[in-house]
């Protein structure tokens, strides 16, 4: 896991202005920062280059120097930048090597170089299985490719102008490249944040900036300075129609290997206890388990997570969420990257800084939800289904109220697909027009599949396109980088993905929901995590918002009336403030929202 980024740009890159490039991406990368650079002509140059690839290691196979990035092939025709983790490639490999290709290191960072010089860009994609952000230089058809993986696990943006091509793990390490027009807050992006508490892909904060879709990769001609996008992978769905343990087991076992310590994210709910009871079953007794634990909150999991973990024999450790985050608050912020407002990013971020003092990997539970449809919105959202296309040619009408007739209202003027993204959003339409009465205002920002219907199977389309990579896994990726952590999702490895798809919906959706999952596993039936309450991953938000940021109630609607060039309302953020501070707490979670927004855009600003 690492943090890449590369600059094509038409004027000269200074050492200077590379060093505040690498410097964005060390946490990321704590091990080794370097970087290559090749003059106008496409010569090696390291001094006031045109063209740069930059890397910073964190190391996790083969801890030598020999697996430091960026990489090339022997002739120096090929070279790699690349984040991520592929798995299962040993066997390919001795292949290569009877075609005469010679191994310096033991990383799957070599394979990737040389299977691409083998098998092309076609022939490499099927052979990757895990996570990746990948950059492929190839100066023998004067090509730069970019490649995200299948479900969107790690990050890749990227800008193209006038100035040239750019791409980077995280927004803020382009800054200090980026053309001044290519810095302006994105209007769009700023809504899109209000409505789903995240900007969706394609979208940035920034608007000279775009996010790379998962399953695409993008192609930069050197020469005609031209780019083009491809979607390589979806989903096809496995024909086997049963789940069984070699799959998962196959999926968990890959994602163990490591010359650095493992441990696992255990919460004590389904997924997180699966993959605790398999690593068990596997016989994995040296792999720690982590857990958070609220103080005085009846949230807290804990004790489920320290019962199972002591039934498994599995060292477990709780791990104490502060009650106080003021000091922390601005530094979690900026290590979200851009207006990322999920609570529990907060737990996650404390939960990574303790688990990276003993291990440098930790598995976790993500995407178990969006295979078997385990939240609740499913459920409801599809008592609803009967309308499809029906909707009401209503005007939308605002209200900064969350609940109420306005809510209704501005709902059934929308299709059915489209309605859905009120079931997880931040702002209600109504809200959203009241903080934005100048803009135009759409339902939502997301990528809708080519093919859609009145039926589940649509509503978990729309997560595994946006929901999951770009709210799950983007959180899970930060959160775990800013400590130089690597997070690995079993349950996202797509081999078990497609064989999950394929189910029929009798044994895939099911009441209560992954009973196909927890029955790969075996529990007492006091621990059975499919018979316990969820309570998701939450923070003691009220106290949060109530003493460590409530410095924040009398500059917030000011501040973010001028950074957004009185684009949001100022008397309406601080008409929501005034009635969360009076007793309305159902609006905690907005008024959340506003502080991360506001603190973001503070930091940009500083930055740019």
């Amino acid at each position: 896991m690492c943090g890449i980024a590369g600059i094509i740009g038409h004027e000269v890159l200074t050492n200077e202005l590379l060093s505040k490039v690498l410097h964005h991406l060390a946490q990321r990368g704590p091990d080794a920062q370097q970087w290559q650079g090749w003059d106008a002509d496409f010569r090696p140059s390291n001094h006031n280059p045109h063209l740069a690839l930059l890397h910073t290691r964190l190391s996790i196979r083969d801890l030598s120097v020999n697996a430091n990035q960026p990489m090339s092939n022997n002739e120096g025709t090929i070279w790699l930048c690349y984040n991520g983790e592929v798995y299962g490639w040993e066997q390919d490999a001795e292949f290569l090597k009877q075609q005469g290709f010679i191994f310096k290191s033991y990383s799957d960072t070599e394979f990737i170089l040389h299977a691409y010089h083998y098998w092309g860009l076609e022939g490499l994609i099927p052979r990757l299985r895990g996570m990746f952000a990948i950059a492929i230089l190839d100066l023998r058809s004067f090509s730069l490719y970019l490649l995200r993986d299948r479900m969107g696990l790690k990050p890749i943006v990227y800008h193209h102008s006038h100035k040239g091509f750019a791409f980077a793990s995280t927004v803020r390490t382009l800054l200090p490249w980026l053309p001044k027009e290519a810095k302006d807050f994105s209007s769009i992006s700023i809504d899109a944040y209000l409505a789903h508490r995240y900007i969706p892909a394609p979208h940035t904060l920034l608007q000279g900036v775009k996010r790379l879709e998962n399953g695409h990769y993008l192609r930069y001609d050197l020469k005609q300075q031209t780019l083009t996008q491809h979607c390589y992978w979806q989903i096809q769905p496995s024909k086997q129609n049963a789940l069984s343990t070699t799959v998962l087991d196959e999926a968990i076992q890959l994602r163990t290997v490591a010359d650095r310590p493992v441990g696992l994210f255990l919460s004590g709910g389904v997924d997180s206890s699966v993959l605790a009871q398999r690593l068990a079953s596997l016989g994995f007794s040296n792999i720690q388990a982590f857990t958070a634990r609220f103080l005085d909150s009846y949230l807290d999991e804990s004790k489920r997570a320290e019962q199972l973990a002591n039934h498994l024999n599995m060292p477990q450790v709780s791990i104490d969420i502060p009650t106080k985050i003021e000091g922390d608050f601005s530094r979690i912020v900026a290590d979200l990257d851009e207006p990322f407002a999920d609570p529990s990013s907060f737990p996650l971020w404390y939960l990574s800084k303790a688990a990276t003092q003993s291990v440098k990997v930790v598995l976790n539970g993500d995407g178990g939800d969006e295979l078997f449809a385990g939240y609740k919105r499913y459920q409801q959202h599809m008592r609803s289904a009967w309308r499809g296309e029906w909707r009401l040619p209503l005007p939308k009408i605002k209200s900064i109220q969350r609940k109420g007739i306005s809510k209704i209202w501005n709902e059934i003027a929308l299709s059915w697909v489209d309605a859905y993204s009120l079931r997880f959003s931040g702002f209600n339409i109504g809200q959203r027009i009241a903080l934005q009465p100048d803009l135009i205002i759409q339902p939502h920002y997301w990528r809708i599949p080519s093919a859609i219907s009145n039926t589940i199977d649509t509503l978990l389309a729309i997560d595994q396109q946006n929901y999951l990579p770009e709210y799950i896994l983007r959180k899970a990726d930060l959160m775990t980088m800013a400590h130089g952590l690597e997070g690995r999702s079993p349950l996202l490895d797509h081999y078990f993905v497609q064989t999950v798809i394929g189910l029929s919906a009798q044994k895939r959706f099911t009441q209560p929901p992954k009973k196909a999952l927890v029955n790969l596993s075996s529990f007492p039936e006091a621990l059975n995590p499919i018979l316990q309450k969820k309570y998701g991953f939450n923070p003691p938000l009220d106290s949060w918002l109530h003493n460590d940021l409530s410095f924040n109630t009398a500059t917030c609607a000011k501040s973010l009336a001028e950074l957004t060039n009185q684009q949001i309302s100022f008397q309406q953020v601080q008409l929501l403030l005034n009635r969360y501070y009076a007793g309305e707490q159902h609006l905690a979670e907005q008024v959340l929202q506003l502080y991360i927004l506001n603190e973001s855009l503070l930091q940009f600003r500083d930055l740019v």
